[in-house]
Order: structure tokens, then C-alpha cells, then sequence
């Protein structure tokens, strides 16, 4: 498994590797050696390499998307690669499992002709994806773009991969989708025989978190690993729910100076970290960043979604929650204290909300999650 020294990258996918573990394989796992005990916990064996990755263990931070993200993940390809070939070439592997950024995990298995699988943390592409998302992609045809595109090119061209750059990055062969498919834009323009609708394996990680019952209404807030050192938002939220009858959690990052916040209220509890999936399962709201993640554990526990987005795919999902009905989008440029708290208000009260939230609920729970995943796995062995 070719993973990603990132949160959003390889946390998704440690309950696949373990489901794949305890059938008896022996799995293997590439990932920078900061994020080496977070891979074993699947009890797979991490095969440590160099990265050149932003380093989320020591609050580097990584760029809130275009050309410069996709930059990272090609060079971090080109890099990875030959460590790859190096560590197994007298150990082959028989499968190769790959996460959407994980270029070496694909780049591998073409020039070894070995079975392949795309595990995706986010949203596939579907029919019309391109056309549909021409404005979202129009980065690509500045000159910093069109240099990105040329220079992936070349590299494909250097590793005798047949393989233009839009199908290498974008439509794998077969992929096992690590999302609710209701999170999923144009699900039914989507080629079933490639990508299959497994959800996320959250049912492991519930029975692995713990959180405290609360004794009143419990509002978690968040803006995720990344892009969360937003302390006049987190300001914004003191304000807004000071005089709530709730019990407020605030997941602040690692990055934000907690001095500079000023005060927290009574009710407000600040935390760097907390076990997010066990938290919702007692939580009464959820006010998210929307990324896939966090959308997905609101999901799965049925919490009413309050998305601020900030960067990213976060965008995209916050629009489908609302679409879904639910939750709200709450544009970051609209967030004030009034607007936050009756957007929280109105969610956790909406019995059309919570009508909503049961039956994507349901759908979530039986898609199969790790176990399908893993079935799909075995097929290609």
C-alpha cells in the first residue's frame, strides 16, 4: 500500500490494510517515517521512505490546493519510486494498493504488470467530469499548469508507461471508494465497473474511541488537520455560544496560539486533538471544515453539519451536505457570531434534518466498508 505522510491520506485507509491483515496477508505500507507507528497500528509493516512532503508532525503546512499541491504529489512520485523498486526488488509484492496521491504505488505496478487498486478518500471522477468541472480546473491551462502537465508527461515518457497524464492521476483501473456514496457529486454517472462504493471502515475506529457522556447537548467544532489555525473564527465561536446551554468542544490544531484566543467561556472546552468519531457519537451538532473525513463520521453517526469550509475539496462537500440535507454551508466570508449560532440552532432542531441524517446513516453502515474492500482485494489475487 502506497500511502501519503498525511492525515487525510492514510488514516482512511488503516482499517482496509487491517481487515487484509487479519485474513492473513502480509501487507506492507510506504509512508515517511513520521506517520510509521500511526500505519503499524493496522498492523501492517511500514516500509519506510524519504519525503519531501510538508511534515504535519512538525506543524509544516501544506498549500491550499492548485498547481502547488499537485507539484508535491508528482515530485513526491518521482522520489518515492526508485526507493520503491530499491526495497522489493527481491521481494515482490503481488498486489499493490494505492491512495488517489500515491503516483509511485501506480507507477510501480505498471512497470511490474501488477494487480492494482486505487483506494479513494474522496470523490471520483464520472462521466462529464472534465467538462463539469472546467471553471474548478482552469488552473491547469495557465503556464504554471501547462509546465505541471509537461513535466508529468515526461515522466511517464522516462518510466515507458503508456498512460496519458489525466488517466494516471484521475481514472484508475479499479478502485474500492472510501466514501459515503451519498457524498459522492454525479454517483449515477459513475462507471460501476471500476469504482465501487465501499464507504469508510469506520465501524472499526468506533470500537477503538471513547468519549464521556455528556450531560447536556454536546456541539463539537473543527476545522480538521490542515487548514485549522483560524483563531478569529475560533473567537467567533466563543461569542457565538458563550450563553448556550450546551457543552461546547473546540478542536483547535496544532498551530493555533492558544493564548492569543483570549478567555474561553465556561461552557467552552479547547483541545489540540480529540478522538473526532467518538466525540460525535455523543455530539448534538458538528460544525466542520467538510472535509471527506469529517463529513463521513457526521454521517455515520448521524450528527446535524454546520460546513465552513476553508480550502480545497472542502467546497465541494459542504455543498453536498446541503444538498443532501444534512446540514447547512456557512461561507467562511458569512460567519459571524449570530449566523453560526442559528446555524447550529436550526440543524440540531430540524426534524427534516434528522430524517435525512437516518437514512444516509443507514446507507453508509451497509455498504460494506473495510470488509468489501478487502473482498475486492482478494478478487485480484
Amino acid at each position: 500500500m502506497v500511502a501519503i505522510g498525511a492525515h487525510g491520506h492514510l488514516n482512511p485507509h488503516l482499517p482496509v490494510l487491517a481487515e487484509l491483515v487479519e485474513r492473513g496477508h502480509r501487507v506492507s505500507v510506504v509512508v515517511p517515517e513520521p506517520f510509521a507507528d500511526i500505519a503499524a497500528s493496522s498492523g501492517a509493516t511500514p516500509l519506510i521512505v524519504a519525503s519531501e512532503l510538508p511534515d504535519e508532525t512538525r506543524g509544516e503546512r501544506w498549500p491550499d490546493g492548485g498547481v502547488e499541491a499537485m507539484e508535491l504529489f508528482l515530485d513526491e512520485g518521482r522520489d518515492v519510486l526508485p526507493q520503491l523498486e530499491s526495497a522489493l526488488k527481491s521481494d515482490r509484492p503481488d498486489a499493490v494498493l494505492y491512495d488517489i496521491g500515491g503516483y509511485a504505488g501506480r507507477a510501480l505496478a505498471h512497470r511490474w504488470q501488477l494487480p492494482l487498486l486505487q483506494l479513494s478518500p474522496s470523490m471520483v471522477a464520472w462521466e462529464g467530469y472534465e467538462e463539469d468541472m472546467a471553471e474548478a480546473l482552469a488552473f491547469l491551462d495557465t503556464p504554471e499548469g501547462k509546465a505541471y502537465h509537461a513535466r508529468f508527461e515526461r515522466w511517464l515518457d522516462e518510466l515507458g508507461i503508456d498512460c496519458d497524464v489525466e488517466a494516471f492521476t484521475g481514472r484508475p483501473p479499479r478502485c474500492a471508494v472510501l466514501i459515503p456514496k451519498a457524498m459522492q457529486p454525479h454517483a449515477d454517472r459513475v462507471d460501476e465497473s471500476v469504482y465501487t462504493f465501499v464507504g469508510p471502515g469506520l465501524d472499526r475506529r468506533a470500537q477503538q474511541e471513547g468519549w464521556p457522556e455528556p450531560e447536556r447537548p454536546l456541539l463539537l467544532v473543527s476545522l480538521g488537520s490542515a487548514y485549522n489555525d483560524r483563531p478569529a473564527f475560533y473567537r467567533t465561536c466563543f461569542e457565538a455560544f458563550a450563553d448556550l446551554d450546551w457543552q461546547v468542544v473546540i478542536a483547535i490544531g496544532r498551530h493555533t496560539d492558544e493564548a492569543a484566543l483570549g478567555p474561553a467561556p465556561a461552557n467552552v472546552e479547547l483541545y489540540r486533538w480529540v478522538p473526532q468519531l467518538a466525540v460525535l457519537s455523543r455530539a448534538s451538532a458538528f460544525v466542520t471544515h467538510a472535509g471527506m473525513g469529517g463529513c463521513s463520521e457526521g454521517l455515520y453517526h448521524g450528527v446535524p453539519m454546520v460546513a465552513v469550509p476553508q480550502a480545497v475539496d472542502q467546497f465541494h462537500n459542504a455543498d453536498r451536505l446541503a444538498e443532501l440535507g444534512v446540514g447547512v454551508h456557512l461561507p467562511d466570508e458569512d460567519v459571524t457570531p449570530d449566523s453560526l449560532r442559528n446555524a447550529v440552532l436550526s440543524v440540531a432542531g430540524s426534524p427534516d434534518v434528522a430524517e435525512a441524517l437516518a437514512r444516509h446513516r443507514a446507507e453508509l453502515r451497509a455498504a460494506g466498508g473495510a470488509t468489501a474492500a478487502a473482498d475486492i482485494v482478494e478478487g485480484m489475487l
